[in-house]
């Protein structure tokens, strides 16, 4: 069989532009053949590679000095099957390209990101998640993945299988991911209300009561106002929560839609006021057809056990002088356990303190030691497709399973293709 040659484009730059990839290029193979023989190519050559999402990262984790690996030209396949509530997806299809043929057949996924507009397989491989106190990570809907090894071997693993659990979150570290199959639901709908300026104590002193309000809670706060939470996105299933409550530790729902940035217009988030909608239109904070913040913002995200919550959100407060110059806003939300080895909710109950920093990539790294340290006695796990200094040193006693990964990606990629300096930071602890 013989394949045409592939081109191989500019590496460019990451979603927020924050960062330019060191590659050589990219090449973006159109089929599992193609893509076999570029894996096997740099296996003999020795160059190392990295798979390439929607570049919704703001680290390292996907760049490498060798060539970067794109998904997006293969196959677009949706392979419902209904019997099995599953759905099996290219992985580089985007969630809400997904969801919306998933909605046309009656069926939807458990729980979407805040943005639609991630690849699903950097979504599930970086332990992407959305919210909600009985909801996983997007990685915990994963039936079965397959992906296609530094030899270029297809591997398939299902839920039960030995090497599943490390595979699933896996970092890029075990190969490229082809195909997902997720878990699957019958559609429903979910009414979004939002209230703004709660007390923060009122909201600390029964926390765990707040972020189960409904289905999913997200809180929103800019730090500018140490006593105060600007707002709280409550959705609600209708057909399974209470009704949404007149107020909230004292506060009352807004007059009108509302963006999580202060003064920005809401035309591009997805319909408040409480207005019943298809969960794909709802669970996500920004419309599919807008792509938010892109270039003018930089992310971190911290994930501590529900235990430890108040203290965390407390921590934060005692730096909020420091914070608050840096910040656009700061995301507080909850992920139900999973059994993920490196998911930042490997079997405990979390709450992820999420932080969208202005544009300066400077002075918000020379803060991170002081946040990290402050939330380090705290047990945090950080976001991987986020900004954070922790190496393999402090993250190894956060992850039970850490050295059985390392351990196992090792197996998988002997020589090394699939390393880059990302990997060999926070992993191997070169």
């Amino acid at each position: 069989m013989t394949i045409a040659p592939l081109s191989i484009d500019s590496s460019g730059v990451n979603w927020a532009g924050n960062l330019s990839y060191g590659a050589r290029g990219v090449v973006a193979p159109r089929s599992l053949a193609e893509l076999r023989l570029v894996l096997a190519d740099a296996e003999r050559t020795g160059e190392r590679v990295r798979p390439l999402g929607t570049r919704h990262s703001f680290n390292g984790i996907a760049d490498t000095e060798g060539l970067l690996v794109s998904t997006a030209a293969l196959p677009a396949e949706i392979e419902l099957d209904a019997e099995r509530r599953l759905v099996r997806v290219s992985g580089g299809l985007r969630y809400g390209d997904v969801a919306v043929q998933l909605q046309r057949e009656g069926w939807a996924v458990g729980n979407l990101a805040s943005l639609p507009h991630i690849s699903v397989a950097g979504a599930v491989s970086t332990g992407t998640h959305g919210s909600g106190v009985r909801n996983g990570s997007l990685a915990a809907s994963v039936a079965s993945i397959e992906l296609v090894t530094a030899s270029g071997e297809l591997v398939t693993l299902s839920r039960g299988d030995a090497d599943f659990d490390a595979v699933v979150v896996g970092l890029g570290a075990f190969g490229v991911v082809t195909r997902v199959t997720l878990d699957l639901e019958p559609s429903f709908d979910v009414e979004q209300t939002v209230y703004e300026r709660l007390a923060l104590d009122a909201v600390l002193a029964d926390l765990d009561m707040v972020l189960g309000l409904g289905y999913s809670v997200s809180l929103f706060t800019t730090w500018r106002d140490v006593d105060v939470v600007d707002q709280l996105w409550l959705k609600r299933r209708p057909d399974r929560d209470a009704a949404a409550p007149a107020d909230v530790a004292g506060a009352r729902p807004a007059s009108g839609p509302r963006h999580p940035l202060p003064d920005v217009s809401a035309e591009h988030c997805t319909e408040q006021g409480g207005v019943a909608g298809p969960w794909l239109e709802r669970l996500p904070h920004f419309k599919m057809g807008f792509t938010p913040s892109n270039g003018e913002e930089l992310q971190s995200e911290y994930l501590v056990p529900r235990a430890n919550a108040v203290a965390a959100i407390e921590a934060v407060r005692g730096l909020a002088a420091e914070v608050a110059p840096l910040l656009f806003v700061s995301e507080v939300r909850t992920v139900a356990a999973d059994s993920l080895w490196l998911s930042s909710a490997f079997e405990r109950d979390v709450v992820a303190l999420h932080f969208t920093w202005r544009p300066k990539q400077a002075e918000v790294l020379a803060l991170l030691p002081r946040l990290e340290a402050a939330l380090a006695r705290l047990e945090a796990r950080p976001h991987w497709g986020k900004l954070f200094v922790a190496d393999a040193a402090a993250l190894a006693p956060r992850y039970p399973r850490f050295d059985a990964f390392t351990a196992l990606a090792a197996g998988y990629d002997p020589k090394g293709r699939f390393r880059n300096a990302f990997t060999e930071r926070v992993l191997f602890g070169a």
